[in-house]
């Protein structure tokens, strides 16, 4: 009776198997694949941000500014605002952040928040971006997640992925996209395959606050910005691998370890032996099933769009407000003290320094960078690692979290970035200290 089924599964139709083929490889062709164009040498969905943004010219202000607009009516619209405490107070910050983005466009306001490292940072180097990438990413974002390239990998790196991180296979794809595109489409994707219930709420957790860092193009100019180019690839991969060994041993203290960790679709095991084959039929199935290519791009592009809206306004206000906290008063030099134990076991001279910029980088992830940009070699290396492996912070990740359905509140995101940010500088330290001694 079962040889039947056994042989279709091994046999799969052409449709079926160019199903799974064709958007497969274009996803990752899109999203994956460094194309040098012109002078620049990045993923083609950055080259389609690029273009996009050179084809609105001076109107990308003003379709970012539609973005925040619609993004600070649509609570009010659908009558959630008031919900909870948190809506309420993330509504006021969208409405303010219009009047940020209204600032940032006309010149308007008084003239400190219109200098370089305020207003005009945040709205042309993150908001207009951010709206960008998300609608644009969030429609090829269909070709990796809808035709079972997601299931395949999964089933591949299973081995890998539990055992370290205790999340499934699939969240591989979370990592990369978030390392070679943006945290933004990789929680786009976390957000769409937790709402599907591939994932529980700890693992959609662990990935939101472990994998979904700042992109690799970004990090090139935390690195140029620190003089670190010298040693790029050495800042790359040891980046790389101190952010997720920081999430390896997050993942297993509170608050993630106390999290719901069912989900109501489990990854399918691979039977010893079989992984490849396991693999290969999974996805076969999962491409068999799949909706039209109109349909899942049309869902995803709504996904995508409505991410960005949510996003948008509170990357002005929320972002502003930490900016003027961070240059105009002293709380992140208090706070900054906490982390002065996990720098000053190393003897580095700028230790003060380096804790409390590394403290700052909870308002903007770019801050460690600026504020270390003059110190001795091996601050300066633990501020470029921090800025990236932190992972969450006010001016953007927060707000994007917040605006998904993963459970994770404020409270429950400072306790992990605290974490993080102490073991990144317990590891960034003294792995900069042995770089400098080998180049010496």
């Amino acid at each position: 009776m079962n040889t039947p089924n056994a042989q279709t599964r091994q046999k799969p139709g052409t449709a079926t198997f160019l199903k799974l083929f064709l958007p497969s490889a274009l996803g990752i062709l899109i999203f994956f694949v460094p194309v040098e164009l012109g002078d620049r040498r990045t993923i083609l969905l950055d080259h389609m941000v690029t273009g996009a943004r050179n084809l609105l010219g001076d109107a990308s202000g003003l379709y970012a500014l539609a973005l925040i607009v619609a993004g600070a009516a649509y609570p009010l619209f659908r009558g959630y605002w008031n919900r909870n405490l948190t809506e309420r107070i993330f509504t006021v910050l969208k409405v303010a952040g219009v009047a940020a983005a209204l600032m940032a466009l006309t010149g308007w306001g008084p003239a400190f928040l219109h200098e370089p490292d305020m207003l005009p940072f945040l709205f042309d180097k993150l908001v207009i971006p951010v709206g960008l990438i998300v609608p644009i990413g969030a429609i090829f974002l269909a070709l990796l997640i809808s035709y079972g390239l997601l299931e395949l990998i999964g089933v591949l790196v299973q081995p890998v992925m539990r055992p370290i991180w205790r999340t499934p296979g699939r969240s591989a794809i979370d990592a990369v996209a978030s390392f070679v595109g943006s945290y933004s489409i990789g929680l786009l994707i976390t957000n769409r395959v937790y709402q599907a219930g591939q994932y529980s709420a700890r693992e959609a957790a662990i990935i939101a606050t472990g994998f979904s860092t700042v992109s690799a193009t970004f990090m090139i100019i935390v690195a140029r910005t620190l003089d670190l180019m010298a040693v790029w690839n050495l800042y790359f991969w040891l980046t790389l691998l101190i952010t997720f060994v920081v999430t390896a041993v997050t993942v297993r203290l509170p608050p993630l370890s106390r999290m719901d960790d069912s989900a109501e679709d489990g990854e399918p095991q691979a039977v010893p032996g079989k992984r490849l084959t396991t693999a290969w039929q999974t996805g076969l199935e999962v491409a068999a099933k799949a909706p039209s290519l109109q349909r899942s791009v049309a869902l995803n592009f709504k996904e995508g769009l409505l991410m960005a809206i949510s996003i948008l306004p509170s990357i002005m206000s929320v972002g502003l407000l930490g900016l003027l906290v961070a240059k105009y008063t002293p709380l992140f030099e208090w706070l900054g003290w906490f982390f002065y134990p996990f720098v000053a076991v190393w003897g580095v001279a700028d230790a003060a320094a380096l804790a409390q910029a590394s403290a700052a980088g909870l308002a903007e992830m770019f801050l460690p960078a600026l504020l270390m940009a003059e110190a001795e070699f091996a601050a300066r290396f633990a501020a470029g690692v921090v800025s990236v492996s932190a992972v969450l912070f006010f001016s953007a990740s927060i707000p994007c979290i917040l605006s998904t359905s993963i459970p994770l509140s404020v409270g429950r995101m400072l306790a992990v970035w605290f974490i993080r940010v102490a073991l990144s500088l317990l590891l960034a330290v003294p792995t900069g200290h042995l770089i400098q001694a080998l180049a010496g």
